[in-house]
């Protein structure tokens, strides 16, 4: 019997601020070059190609994107989707910050910061119900 390989995904490191910047833009626009996620970083927060460029090649190297140096511009691509590593993350969170507790991160969540909207609270109480009705 071979040993077991691991997953390359769950074994991504968690990334760090400027790396998320570049994820979203990934998970926002789909695949894209350097150039693009530069100009759309660029928006809001000046940041030098070059910057954009070095983070994107890091990422390769960890494992948190995909490369196609198949032209001339290299297009890269987000190794998981948003919601995979949302969850991913969150579980993280959740065991270290929260002792495995959803109930005490959800009550920090709506306690604290930007309060959330109506249609927020809506789909909240809609998963809540789900949820319900999968426990009767």
């Amino acid at each position: 019997m071979s040993p077991r390989r691991p997953n390359p995904v769950t074994h991504l490191p968690e990334p760090t601020e400027a790396e998320l910047a570049v994820l979203r833009v990934l998970w926002q626009q789909g695949d894209s070059t350097v150039r693009q996620v530069h100009e759309i970083l660029s928006r809001d927060n000046p940041v030098a190609y070059t910057t954009v460029l070095t983070t994107l090649q890091i990422m390769h190297q960890k494992g948190l994107v995909k490369r196609d140096a198949s032209e001339r511009a290299h297009v890269y691509a987000a190794s998981l989707s948003q919601r995979r590593a949302q969850k991913r993350f969150l579980g993280k969170i959740l065991d270290r910050v929260f002792e495995g507790s959803s109930a005490e991160l959800v009550m920090q969540a709506l306690g604290s910061g930007k309060p959330a909207t109506q249609e927020e609270l809506a789909m909240i109480r809609a998963r809540l119900n789900e949820l319900e009705e999968q426990h009767k």
